[in-house]
């Protein structure tokens, strides 16, 4: 079934795996470094989005309006998939691409576009 729209949305969730086993095999290789700064980061990163007076699903979506605003697809990959898997519904992360458009200006409608096509991913999944 080669070129069929099947094909490509099949190609299209691989592309999130693809991401979240790079990053994950990459995240491991940098934590093996011996560099005190990094792991230090890497820390910080970690626990900012822990829940606080901020819950941990709203630091998502912060993360994530922070991520289109900032322009990084891999960011936006990373932050989509917190955000669904931390229960925000569609209409509400539509709300937050908003801001990021709004924030941002048109710079940022190729990642909206880049972060509607996430979304669509990981609801398929």
């Amino acid at each position: 079934m080669q070129g069929t729209h099947y094909d490509e949305e099949y190609q299209m969730v691989d592309r999130l795996k693809e991401f979240e086993d790079y990053r994950n095999h990459m995240n491991e290789r940098i934590a093996e470094i011996d560099h005190l700064g990094i792991k230090r980061f890497f820390n910080l990163d970690t626990k900012a989005y822990e829940d606080g007076v901020i819950s941990a699903k709203n630091k998502e979506l912060l993360g994530l309006v922070a991520s289109m605003v900032l322009r990084c697809n891999d960011c936006i990959d990373y932050h989509i998939i917190q955000c669904v898997e931390a229960g925000w519904q569609d209409e509400e992360l539509h709300e937050a691409f908003n801001v990021a458009l709004v924030v941002g200006g048109s710079i940022v409608i190729p990642h909206l576009r880049h972060a509607m096509e996430t979304l669509d991913l990981c609801r398929r999944r």
